[in-house]
Parts: C-alpha cells; sequence; structure tokens
C-alpha cells in the first residue's frame, strides 16, 4: 500500500497555494537564468538586448534605443556609460547635430554578444507564438488578474524576464559583486 503521508500535502493544497508555488517558480526560472547570464558574459538580460539592438541598429541615440527598448531613456543612459567603460560600446558627438550623441557597438561588444546564450525571453516569445490565439488570450488574461490582486498595477515594467533591477546585475551566487556593465 502507498504511503499515503506523502499524498497528504498535495490533497490539503489550496489552489491559491499552487498559484503562489507555480508563480515562485516562474521568479526562480528568471532568477536562475538571469545569474546565469550574468556569470556567462557579465551582463543582465535587458543590458544584453540593448546591446542586441545597437548593434542591429547601428549608429544610434540612448533615446532611440530606449524606445526600441521599451525602458527610459535615464534607463538607458545609465547602462550605457557603464557598457562604454567596460569598452563594448563608444560614444561620440554627431557630425550633423552637436547635441546629439551617438553610439555604437565596439568589436569588443560584438564579441560579448557573439559568445552570449539565446536570453530566456526569446525561448519563451517562440514558445509563447506557438499557443493558439486562445491560450495566449487566457494567459493573459490570468496574468493581469493576477497583477491586480497582488496591487501591481502601478509598477513600471519593461518586456524583459528579469528580477533584479533593469540598470544593476543581481550578486553571483558565490557573494562577489559581477563586473559592473
Amino acid at each position: 500500500m502507498p504511503d499515503s503521508s506523502a499524498i497528504v500535502p498535495i490533497i490539503n493544497r489550496t489552489v491559491s497555494d499552487s498559484v503562489m508555488i507555480a508563480l515562485r517558480k516562474i521568479i526562480q526560472a528568471i532568477d536562475t537564468n538571469s545569474k546565469q547570464l550574468i556569470k556567462r558574459v557579465g551582463l543582465t538580460g535587458p543590458q544584453l538586448v540593448i546591446l542586441q539592438e545597437i548593434s542591429r541598429m547601428g549608429e544610434v541615440t540612448a533615446g532611440e534605443i530606449a524606445q526600441a527598448v521599451s525602458l527610459s531613456q535615464a534607463t538607458v543612459t545609465g547602462i550605457l556609460e557603464r557598457m562604454e567603460k567596460r569598452g563594448l560600446l563608444a560614444r561620440r558627438r554627431s557630425e550633423r547635430d552637436k547635441r546629439r550623441i551617438m553610439v555604437r557597438i565596439t568589436r569588443n561588444g560584438q564579441q560579448v554578444l557573439d559568445d552570449a546564450p539565446p536570453l530566456m525571453q526569446e525561448a519563451f516569445i517562440e514558445r509563447f507564438a506557438n499557443l493558439q490565439e486562445w491560450e495566449q488570450t487566457m494567459i493573459l488574461s490570468s496574468l493581469q488578474r493576477l497583477v491586480s490582486i497582488m496591487d501591481a498595477k502601478a509598477i513600471q515594467a519593461a518586456p524583459f524576464l528579469e528580477t533584479s533591477p533593469i540598470d544593476n546585475p543581481v550578486a553571483k551566487s558565490d557573494g562577489a559583486a559581477p563586473p559592473t556593465p
């Protein structure tokens, strides 16, 4: 006869407990992925997305990058400053309009991109796109309802799967601070 004590917690688990467990698993998966990305390339997901955008767009302004990645210009400017210090990109004044600062990726930055693994959100987007439209709508509706239940409507969020602040890398698991991008 099977051990019924192992079944009891599952039977007594409420739907809200199961939702909280699912949310916790999502948070942990994002956190683990973020730490692996920082360990591998020294950048957070949003920082890597910004570097990808600069590579894709060519020479571009901070405002254009901010618009492309759905972040504030102030956040993007801070990230750009740290990445410039690491030699991942270069900034210069525009020849045509001296008020504009143009940003471009460097060879070092392109090498980081070449060595970087795919972002977690890329796999998510691909898998999500393969769902039927009704499933996508149901998931969106459920998540929007959770945002409301958790009083999180006022929180500003960009479309990145990241648990740390967008412009600061999370601490490495060994306790040492990662390189500041």
